[in-house]
């Protein structure tokens, strides 16, 4: 059973359960309870997530549901004049206002950690199994021992570090050196300075439609009006980016060429001059975002080289982050770019951060250096593409309706389109309790969704088995 009422029942005998529980301590797991009170797995999942909710108990991906610790702070304080002060904008400013928030949104929409027991589409990032747990430890352990590893790096990040990176992302003699990098702190600030430094407030920029929620964010964050330019399977489309420069003046485009996110496209060739060559000619700057490069799949054809390789005239600002090969933790980015340009982003990195610790430089430099990152990245493409392939099996036999459009051989997840007229939001909340966690397409677009979607994260899963079984779950949320 897993109707309203059977969780009402479950969750108030678990809410008087749980006082049986010192605070911090552990509860029986989701299959114990299942026995335990003889209703479903989907029961037992909603009932922890209405506790959570309240602030009962706190679940722990991988470890478990524990009691919560007593509520801490002083007495609780009348707060509701921050509303009259948060809201107090002048006229033009209260649809930037709601953009924030709306972008905020969709961003910890992309962070929700689903409760236990539901299968996690949802993550962005690897499973804990999927990530190179003994590497990153080994490398943490032989950064300690570096001479001056707590010292005070330089504010534009360790050398060695930068000069890793322009090889990494301009080749061995590519455009780029060391001096052209700055180590930033994740992909998402990375971005946040990029677009802080090519655009004042009210400015316009331009993105792929649909995009990353994060970038939206950024850019509502920093008071920039996103236009969007919508991406078909070969890539953006260079005819509407040429009309959006002539109509916005915009002097950034931020861009995924390799794997878009949501959709998976990889930039045509015959598109790849033609972006810079229009970004040239409008005297604007292209932001490449190439999150997902160390995400590529075991079946992939040969990846073209990022836009920054083949860049002359300093048109490219490149992005390039280990956090989604690596770990969520590790938040290490490289922001790279040729001419004036760098010294402002340099400012804007100086003023925002000071500078990235130096122990985690030293760990990142001792990770990329060591055999072990070449094994991890080879397991990795193979392990994504095994989810996948077997993403694209279950819905071919059981979601026929909702296969990808076009063949996807890296990043983490898969874009699908629901039949027109579907409720996005009705199907997301009925798969959250059919014990599947998806996210809805919507706050992947800057304007108007042109049709339902989903976006289904393979990453986050254990294994080609629970892929299986969370797509069986997920077409009980269609039935």
């Amino acid at each position: 059973m897993h109707d309203d009422s059977s969780v009402a029942q479950l969750t108030a005998r678990l809410r008087d359960a749980v006082h049986r529980y010192s605070e911090g301590e552990k509860l029986p797991s989701s299959r114990a309870l299942v026995d335990q009170y003889r209703v479903s797995p989907v029961t037992v999942s909603r009932a922890i997530a209405a506790l959570v909710a309240e602030g009962i108990v706190v679940s722990r991906p991988g470890a478990g549901v524990f009691r919560a610790g007593a509520p801490t702070g002083g007495v609780a304080g009348d707060v509701s004049w921050q509303e009259v002060t948060l809201s107090a904008h002048p006229a033009t400013d209260a649809g930037d206002a709601e953009a924030r928030r709306t972008g905020t949104a969709g961003v910890l929409g992309c962070l929700f950690t689903p409760p236990a027991g539901v299968i996690d589409f949802n993550g962005g990032y690897l499973h804990p199994t999927l990530q190179p747990e003994r590497a990153l430890s080994a490398a943490l352990a032989r950064a300690a021992r570096r001479p001056g590893a707590w010292s005070r790096p330089p504010v534009e990040g360790v050398a060695e570090l930068r000069d890793w990176f322009a090889r990494d992302i301009g080749g061995v003699n590519g455009p780029l050196s060391g001096s052209d990098v700055l180590i930033a702190a994740g992909g998402q600030s990375a971005l946040t300075t990029a677009l802080r430094a090519l655009a004042v407030p009210r400015a316009p920029v331009l993105v792929e439609s649909p995009t990353y929620p994060g970038l939206l964010a950024v850019a509502r964050a920093a008071g920039l009006r996103p236009v969007p330019v919508p991406v078909d399977g070969d890539g953006v489309r260079t005819d509407l980016l040429a009309d959006a420069f002539r109509a916005t003046g915009a002097k950034a485009f931020v861009c995924q060429p390799l794997f878009q996110n949501p959709t998976g496209a990889v930039l045509a060739p015959q598109r790849r001059a033609e972006v810079l060559r229009i970004a040239r000619t409008a005297g604007a700057f292209v932001v490449e975002d190439d999150y997902a490069r160390r995400l590529v799949h075991a079946d992939s054809p040969p990846l073209p080289p990022p836009l920054a390789a083949d860049d002359p005239d300093g048109v490219v600002v490149h992005v390039r982050s280990l956090t989604k090969p690596a770990s969520p933790s590790l938040r290490i980015a490289a922001l790279s770019a040729r001419g004036p340009i760098f010294e402002r982003l340099r400012g804007i990195q100086v003023i925002d951060s000071f500078f990235l610790p130096r122990p985690l430089q030293e760990t990142t430099l001792e990770l990329v250096s060591a055999p072990a990152w070449g094994r991890h990245l080879r397991s990795l493409a193979a392990a994504l593409r095994d989810r996948r392939v077997a993403a694209q099996t279950a819905l071919r036999r059981t979601l026929p309706q909702l296969r990808p459009a076009q063949p996807v051989h890296g990043g983490n997840h898969l874009w699908l389109r629901l039949p027109d007229g579907t409720d996005e939001t009705t199907v997301v909340s009925a798969a959250l309790s059919a014990g599947v966690a998806v996210v809805a397409g919507s706050p992947y677009f800057a304007a108007e969704a042109p049709g339902p979607h989903l976006r289904l994260s393979f990453a986050h899963t254990t294994g080609v088995s629970q892929v299986e079984e969370g797509i069986r779950r997920l077409s009980n949320a269609f039935t």
